[in-house]
């Protein structure tokens, strides 16, 4: 495949962003290579958990932004794109579902976070949520699950003010399990993932069905799509777009 990297051991599937030269970034493409690992993940009786990885030293840069300065500039269909595929299928993934976080992790790095049931992190991790400086709304649901996680006042700084959050800061505030050495990251999160897969899977599949509120998810991810849709056509997701362009342009 091609920027995203899928292994199976131990009934594990291992889903791995592999595009560290661009702090793994989520490209259109990759999108569709995620949501079609998760279905096959889904289909697999043999697969009994999910795990998300980032290659070299960052999680996820976030959505390439060129995805979202197409769009806005009219040259592409975000709604068209495999976003909404990737979301539907990381919102409903019926199995358990495990993230280990090194780096940095920004944007829908972060609110897919929220989806996942065990979430491990780096003790130095940066998490960022830029989505108002780039003139749009949260993803993913995001803006309803946060404030539910954590609550109002502290979702609303990470979102708003676009303040960092740091591995040991996500773990203290409930957004992941642990936050550990990086050095010990992936062996924690698989040993967790492998302890899952021995647990009887329809028992574990019905206990995350009942923990999550799946009618009220959907609806927050059908009005936040609405409002992202709407934000990104305005002046002021374009003017971000084009400032963010021109200070990663050679010249600048």
């Amino acid at each position: 495949m091609g920027d995203v990297r899928v292994e199976i051991a131990d009934q594990v599937l291992l889903i791995t962003l592999d595009r560290p030269g661009k702090k793994n970034a989520i490209t259109d493409a990759m999108y569709g290579e995620i949501a079609a690992a998760f279905q096959r993940a889904a289909d697999d009786e043999t697969v009994r958990v999910v795990v998300l990885a980032g290659e070299g030293p960052d999680f996820c840069a976030g959505n390439d932004i060129s995805m979202f300065a197409d769009s806005a500039a009219g040259k592409q269909d975000i709604a068209a794109s495999n976003l909404g595929a990737f979301l539907g299928a990381i919102s409903t993934f019926p199995k358990p579902l495990v993230a280990m976080v090194s780096g940095r992790a920004i944007g829908v790095g972060v609110t897919m976070l929220l989806h996942c049931d065990l979430v491990y992190v780096a003790s130095d991790a940066q998490l960022i949520l830029p989505f108002v400086d780039l003139g749009l709304v949260p993803e993913a649901g995001s803006a309803w699950l946060l404030p539910q996680r954590i609550g109002h006042a502290r979702a609303f700084a990470l979102m708003a003010l676009g303040e960092r959050l740091s591995g040991t800061e996500a773990a203290a505030l409930g957004l992941a399990n642990r936050a550990l050495p990086a050095a010990d990251l992936a062996s924690v999160a698989l040993a967790a993932a492998r302890t899952l897969a021995n647990k009887p899977p329809s028992a574990l599949a019905a206990t995350k069905k009942l923990m999550r509120d799946s009618a009220a998810i959907e609806a927050a991810m059908v009005a936040d799509r609405g409002a992202f849709l709407t934000q990104l056509a305005t002046p002021e997701a374009a003017a971000a777009f084009a400032a963010f362009a021109a200070r990663k342009s050679p010249a600048a």
